[in-house]
């Protein structure tokens, strides 16, 4: 965290660790990494040898994906299809 509270208050930081993006996704850690193992959440990207952090553009488009209670997955409009 120490690195997190040199960041100006106005600048969120862009990968987080496993806990904070579990509670990002509103689940507790375990169920994250089954989300993770089953691809419906993003795989972290490698810091170091012992340290891995999830990027929070990559989980937000994985959320974008899970289907809606009652429906399907909301459609993303990416500007670039006809």
């Amino acid at each position: 965290m120490a690195r997190q509270a040199a960041l100006p208050p106005t600048l969120a930081p862009r990968l987080i660790g496993r806990e904070a993006s579990a509670a990002y996704v509103s689940v507790s850690p375990n169920t994250f990494d089954m989300m993770v193992r089953d691809g419906r959440m993003p795989r972290p990207r490698i810091l170091t040898a012992g340290r891995k952090a999830w990027d929070v553009r990559l989980l937000d488009q994985a959320i974008d994906l899970l289907p809606l209670d009652g429906g399907d997955a909301i459609s993303v409009d990416d500007g670039w299809d006809d």
